[in-house]
């Protein structure tokens, strides 16, 4: 749900105002949802919707069209880049923290996209699109680690097909708030849009008819002073997941901006170490070869700025 090109269909849930039934009916924004009426692409009732502010009535069909992005191609860019492995086909890099992966309102270069555009010459999927080329996944902006690019289109189909399946194998470390009271648990909850703020992600209830069920396995390596080094291994790849999670059992991640939890004996050591991302790395990716079928495992240690920060809390500790 949510992506361009498609179009989303469904039943109000209750009386309201026609953006803010759309709005909790959909992953939409209000705002997304309000200029896509003004463009006269959401129907209600079988009806063009004319007016965002229109009440309507639980159990009122809609539909919404979502049209494809007119977008502008991104430029190469010689940015240095951290090539893990590359072959014909594809290329696993090592993202540095603070890079976006692809162009969009307000990173329009300077992005992981400009960065392989430069370094593929030209030889990446085109499946993405001109603003995504090779693009199979990502991770956010401030989370450093792997990610795995295709080149070709053959690639890009099989990898998204593992993604899809869950096959893929992908673990986190992250250092989060405090200490789990289980050393080793599994999350299983739902992740959508927050009622509460729209640019945000939460676990909603089971019986949600939005959002994504998501699992992630987490385990305790180390107790740190007011703070954990864990391991996170996904089932599901959502949104900002093992954030939302760990955040939704009380283990906000550190440095975290949105979900995040810091206590005020922790606060002056983010300060002195100018950490200000939050504390998380993307360390394993293993899929199959999507054209030779090998086995591929991958793994990136962290990076200095997290040794940093846990060897602080370790210290801190003591």
């Amino acid at each position: 749900m949510g992506e361009t090109g498609q179009t989303i269909q469904g039943v109000v849930a209750g009386n309201a105002r026609l953006d803010k039934a759309l709005a909790e009916a959909t992953e939409l924004s209000r705002e997304r949802v309000k200029a896509l009426i003004a463009q006269g692409e959401v129907l209600v009732g079988g009806k063009v919707a004319s007016s965002a502010a229109a009440k309507v009535a639980a159990g009122t069909d809609f539909s919404i069209t979502l049209p494809p992005p007119e977008e502008a191609a991104a430029q190469p860019q010689d940015i240095p880049l951290e090539v893990v492995f590359e072959d014909a086909h594809l290329i696993v890099i090592n993202k540095p923290a603070g890079m976006v992966v692809h162009p969009a309102a307000g990173n329009l270069d300077g992005t992981l996209v400009n960065a392989l555009l430069h370094h593929c010459r030209g030889q990446l999927s085109g499946i993405g699109g001109v603003a995504r080329p090779g693009i199979v996944h990502r991770i956010d902006k401030d989370t450093s680690g792997l990610l795995v690019v295709a080149k070709s289109d053959a690639a890009h189909e099989g990898l998204a097909r593992q993604f899809a399946d869950h096959s893929i194998s992908r673990t986190y470390r992250a250092v989060c708030a405090g200490h789990p009271k289980r050393r080793e648990g599994t999350i299983r909850a739902r992740i959508g849009r927050s009622d509460a703020n729209r640019k945000k992600m939460a676990v909603l209830p089971d019986d949600s008819s939005r959002g994504k069920h998501a699992v992630t396995h987490y385990k305790v390596l180390k107790d740190l002073a007011d703070s954990s080094l864990i391991e996170c291994r996904l089932e599901t790849g959502r949104t900002h997941q093992v954030r939302v999670h760990m955040s939704s059992i009380g283990h906000g991640l550190l440095g975290d901006p949105a979900y995040g939890r810091t206590s005020s004996r922790l606060r002056p050591i983010l300060k002195s170490l100018q950490f200000t991302r939050q504390a998380l790395h993307a360390a394993s990716l293993g899929f199959l070869h999507p054209v030779t079928g090998e086995q591929c495992d991958f793994s990136a240690d962290l990076p200095a700025d997290m040794r940093e920060l846990i060897d602080e809390l370790d210290r801190f500790n003591r």
